[in-house]
């Protein structure tokens, strides 16, 4: 009895814990789901507002926003397709070290960018311009060049595995038209061979001959010409 009060509370604290862990593992979910719309959220009102002060702001100011929102748009895109194809291919792992080490460059510029956005002095910030616009194009025609080429690497493997599976299902389609292929003979063309025909009856056979030897049935004309003539 013991033993089954035993078994019986262990199974009760297995279940607890089992319970307590999925718990966890949801409430961790559900945080990080959490986070991941505040920060796209986050992310979204950034960029509309250097948008909009792109294009509300003259001189050196919008152009700062421009360039804010040109290097983080580029990023951005160049982060997800990086991420997206080193599932499928392992050579991208080397690219995607590549991004990061970029990435940090691009975050330093961003942030220096984002500083002088308030800076009061805009004669110093209009000095300063072509360079940090010769910076940030750098860093995105770097993002491009990667970007591209794993866009590129995934359409080759797409057009290799397409070309290859052209080359498969013509061979299937050949061999389910293996008819077309074969020689045909004379018979073949005008169909199947028909069964041969039925054998004629045999002929029966003769029956006894009388005294006279005579097998064919009598004919007047014969009659006429063995007997004698008689007189009238």
């Amino acid at each position: 009895m013991e033993a089954v009060i035993a078994v019986v509370a262990l199974i009760v604290v297995l279940f607890l814990v089992l319970g307590a862990y999925a718990t966890v593992k949801v409430v961790g979910a559900a945080k990080r789901g959490v986070d991941r719309t505040i920060e796209q959220a986050r992310r979204t009102v950034e960029d509309t507002t250097l948008r909009a002060k792109s294009f509300a702001q003259p001189g050196a100011a919008g152009q700062l926003a421009d360039l804010r929102l040109r290097l983080r748009s580029t990023m951005r895109a160049t982060q997800d397709a990086l991420h997206a194809g080193v599932g499928e291919d392992e050579s991208l792992r080397e690219s995607l070290g590549l991004f990061q080490r970029l990435s940090a460059h691009g975050h330093e510029l961003d942030g220096e960018l984002r500083r002088l956005e308030s800076d009061p002095d805009r004669a110093k910030l209009t000095e300063r311009l072509p360079d940090l616009r010769e910076r940030t194009e750098r860093i995105i025609k770097a993002a491009d060049s990667l970007r591209w080429a794993a866009h590129d690497r995934a359409r080759r493997f797409a057009d290799d595995d397409l070309d290859t599976l052209s080359a498969q299902i013509d061979v299937e389609a050949g061999a389910l038209r293996h008819w077309m292929t074969e020689p045909t003979s004379s018979a073949g063309a005008h169909g199947p061979p028909s069964s041969p025909p039925p054998s004629w009856p045999e002929a029966p056979a003769p029956e006894a001959a009388d005294s006279t030897g005579q097998t064919w049935p009598e004919t007047p004309r014969s009659r006429t010409a063995d007997e004698p003539t008689r007189p009238a």
